[in-house]
């Protein structure tokens, strides 16, 4: 949001701040995790909330439902309810009134064509055009 590079940010949030090492190694795996899959990540959004397209969507809320996709779809220690409440509590401080519900909602919807996949496993959905019926390109 500000135009800084992800490198500098977390620099000078480690500097600035007295951050334990696993934390820093955790948040640098999260952080270039979800940067390096965010072309399979962002497809997951656009399925669960078609009605809003990602580039459109708040920076706060986009890269929460980033981050907590990322989670459920790559990290397998972490429990699912776990990563869904910690994205909501981060869109509530951080994000706008509505933010909460919406973070709640699409991720409810994530995880449940997640649980849907016959293997649940976490390959990026197919995004469909309704318009197209007939088999041809939209």
């Amino acid at each position: 949001m500000s135009g800084h590079s992800l490198d500098e940010v977390l620099h000078h949030t480690f500097t600035d701040q007295a951050v334990p090492p696993a934390i820093r190694t955790h948040v640098e795996r999260l952080t270039a995790g979800v940067t390096a899959d965010q072309s399979s990540i962002d497809p997951w959004i656009a399925d669960a909330a078609p009605a809003f397209p990602v580039a459109q969507l708040a920076a706060v809320d986009r890269n929460v439902l980033r981050l907590a996709i990322y989670e459920l779809t790559k990290e397998p220690a972490v429990p699912p309810k776990a990563a869904i409440n910690e994205a909501v509590e981060l869109a509530k401080r951080f994000g706008g009134e509505h933010s909460g519900r919406f973070i709640n909602g699409v991720l409810g919807t994530v995880i449940a064509r997640l649980d849907a996949q016959p293997d649940n496993g976490a390959t990026t959905p197919a995004i469909t055009n309704d318009l197209a019926t007939d088999g041809s390109e939209p």
